[in-house]
């Protein structure tokens, strides 16, 4: 007589009540993974973690000799050096492009684990998110040196930036959520990822200050945003006044939330039957 063989099943409408719950007690997995992305992605390279200094500084020099030397915009920095106007710039920008970009494609990339064991996803989208954060800090170093060397000295705004870098974080993160859930169906925009991050460095104020946008148009400049963010680091960093327009900052803080929100949702919704398409 042959013994019935019982199959154990783990489904996420279990693990759905206790979401949360299991979030935290898997908080290792998520170091787990963002650590061997670090270690991943650096090794075999010649200087290491330090191209994580190198590019925004490339980058910083770019906009300077290009948008401060031949665009004249320099002339037009509101009373600090051009080139510690954009780098200040460059650090929010730089951790949400990284950002969006690595969670866009962590799923897609982490296939191998998914299809193996069950997990809150978000974990994925999480630990993509936290490499960048380790990036943003080492970056971070680039503009003390700047500090120091142009005698800059940080008021009480600086106890801003923690909240500036949630808003970064939370922005990349509700774009980010929407591209990986659909990147696993349409993989299209994976390519379309890079179009988008390059479309934004141009429309938000990195390699130029508010101040130049018309009074009139600041209304729908402030939608981005991004442009509270840089703004915001700008003013907790050098003390400049932020020259947004409040309202349109507030309803892109709340487009932000809707957009996190429904990625969440999306995101828990198609868990069921990522393993399939992925």
């Amino acid at each position: 007589m042959k013994q019935a063989r019982s199959t154990l099943v783990i489904e996420p409408g279990y693990i759905n009540r206790r979401y949360l719950r299991d979030l935290w007690r898997q908080r290792e997995l998520l170091l787990f993974l963002g650590w061997r992305d670090i270690m991943v992605r650096y090794k075999q390279t010649a200087v290491g973690m330090a191209w994580v200094m190198i590019r925004p500084l490339v980058t910083m020099v770019a906009f300077t000799l290009v948008f401060g030397k031949l665009a004249g915009l320099e002339a037009r920095s509101p009373g600090v050096p051009y080139p510690l106007l954009v780098f200040s710039a460059m650090l929010p920008w730089q951790l949400f492009a990284d950002a969006v970009g690595r969670i866009s494609v962590s799923l897609v990339s982490n296939a191998h684990i998914i299809s193996k064991v069950y997990f809150p996803r978000l974990i994925i989208p999480l630990s993509a998110l936290f490499v960048c954060l380790i990036d943003f800090l080492v970056a971070g170093l680039i503009l003390l040196a700047m500090m120091v060397i142009y005698h800059v000295v940080p008021g009480w705004q600086m106890l801003a930036l923690p909240l500036l870098v949630l808003l970064v974080g939370a922005t990349a993160l509700a774009l980010g959520l929407w591209l990986a859930a659909l990147s696993t169906r349409y993989r299209d925009l994976t390519q379309l990822t890079p179009l988008i991050l390059q479309f934004g460095l141009y429309v938000s104020p990195v390699g130029f200050s508010s101040a130049i946008v018309p009074e009139q148009w600041r209304w729908l400049y402030g939608l981005n945003p991004l442009v509270g963010a840089i703004e915001g680091f700008r003013w907790a960093i050098l003390g400049q006044p932020m020259l947004v327009y409040w309202p349109s900052v507030g309803v892109s803080l709340a487009l932000v939330l809707l957009v996190l929100l429904s990625g969440l949702w999306y995101l828990r919704r198609i868990e069921r039957s990522l393993i399939d398409v992925i």
